[in-house]
């Protein structure tokens, strides 16, 4: 049973940035960024590794806006052009697969409730683990080397 679905971040909040010029993304921390790999730049809307030469900035976003001590924002990347991606329940992309994962398991309230590393090889299972415990209402994933916030996780 495919019991969870990866969903990207909206894209419509980020749209008139890209016409900022980089002096007025500055002003809010932000930076123009120029994709040079194939990897390194994943995009938090569509969920994808932005491909070489795509255009992104790179931004604070607050990912966990909640009321409750795990209130949290961080750098993100967000391609231009990019459309919100909510993928068939079950998927996991390379986007996540081919990182190593922090898993961040949330309650109703908000408080984590475990939270452990993974390879993204073993994240369906890791996955489901967390899902069987009732009290986990929603996943956070994030980047272990960079700490970044990648997607969330809900139960499909």
């Amino acid at each position: 049973m495919n019991s969870f679905r990866l969903a990207g971040i909206g894209h419509e909040q980020f749209a008139s940035l890209f016409e900022l010029s980089d002096a007025e993304l500055a002003a809010i921390d932000a930076r123009r960024v120029v994709a040079t790999d194939s990897f390194g730049f994943p995009c938090r809307i569509s969920l994808e590794d932005a491909a070489v030469g795509d255009e992104l900035l790179l931004l604070p976003w607050e990912h966990q806006p909640v009321r409750s001590p795990y209130r949290s924002s961080g750098p993100i990347f967000v391609r231009r052009g990019a459309q919100r991606r909510i993928l068939s329940a079950g998927l996991l992309p390379s986007y996540v697969t081919r990182r190593s994962m922090s898993v961040r398991a949330y309650d109703a309230g908000d408080m984590m409730v475990e939270a452990r590393v993974s390879d993204g090889s073993q994240l369906e299972k890791e996955i489901g683990r967390l899902f069987r415990n009732d009290r986990v209402a929603y996943i956070h994933l994030h980047n272990v080397q960079r700490g970044c916030f990648l997607c969330r996780v809900d139960r499909a």
